[in-house]
């Protein structure tokens, strides 16, 4: 399931927009203003941000550019102004998509689903990097037609990691998202798995590489 984050300071537009995904299958956080929204993000995977302009302490434009900075997920910013500066100043902070209030339900939901498809972001049962292959639902890797078996928590980081490319990870998302809040081990398993990792492919594919990022956590980087 998705998660989608929407910001805006009207608690009726937030409610509107939560019911509408809710109703495709989404799961929707909401935030109040653009700090909130940050904190948020810092503790949650969002696959894609909704974001109102018109905000108190951080408006829509400065938020994009915050998320900007951290994240590679789309983002649709919603307005009641529809003057083209307004546009490009929208697009120049950096965000994918643009929606004048008021806005048919429907387009929200069309805007959405493209947005996710363009960034691959749908829940692909296949996944493929150059010569890189991976399908979820059968558990399978091959690189350039050869097959290779892998442990099933090995399998999972990197398919996750696949399926959201040029994303960092910090350990302890990695940790809630493949091995669940109960796991009693610690963070240092990451590690291990990732290491593991780098030396099964190492010298085998060129086409990906997964990467630290000092004091964050992990990437895999499309090359």
């Amino acid at each position: 399931m998705q998660t989608i984050l929407v910001v805006d300071d009207d608690e009726h537009i937030r409610y509107l927009v939560k019911g509408l995904l809710m109703k495709e299958g989404f799961k929707v956080l909401g935030a109040e203003n653009g700090i909130t929204a940050l904190k948020i993000l810092k503790k949650e995977l969002c696959e894609l941000a909704i974001v109102d302009i018109m905000m108190p302490i951080m408006d829509g434009y400065e938020l994009t550019k915050e998320i900007r900075k951290s994240y590679d997920i789309p983002i649709i910013l919603l307005t009641a102004k529809s003057q083209i500066e307004d546009k490009e100043k929208g697009f120049d902070s950096g965000t994918d998509d643009y929606l004048i209030k008021p806005f048919e339900p429907r387009e929200l939901i069309f805007r959405v689903n493209a947005l996710l498809r363009r960034f691959g972001i749908a829940n692909e049962a296949n996944i493929i990097f150059g010569s890189l292959y991976i399908n979820k639902k059968a558990y399978e890797v091959k690189v350039k037609e050869k097959s290779y078996i892998l442990p099933l928590k090995e399998f999972d980081l990197l398919a996750f990691l696949a399926t959201h490319p040029n994303q960092v990870f910090s350990r302890s998302q990695l940790i809630e998202k493949l091995w669940g809040l109960d796991f009693e081990g610690d963070e240092r398993t990451v590690d291990v798995h990732i290491k593991r990792l780098r030396e099964r492919f190492s010298g085998i594919s060129d086409d990906f590489s997964i990467k630290t990022i000092r004091g964050i956590g992990y990437s895999l980087e499309v090359l």
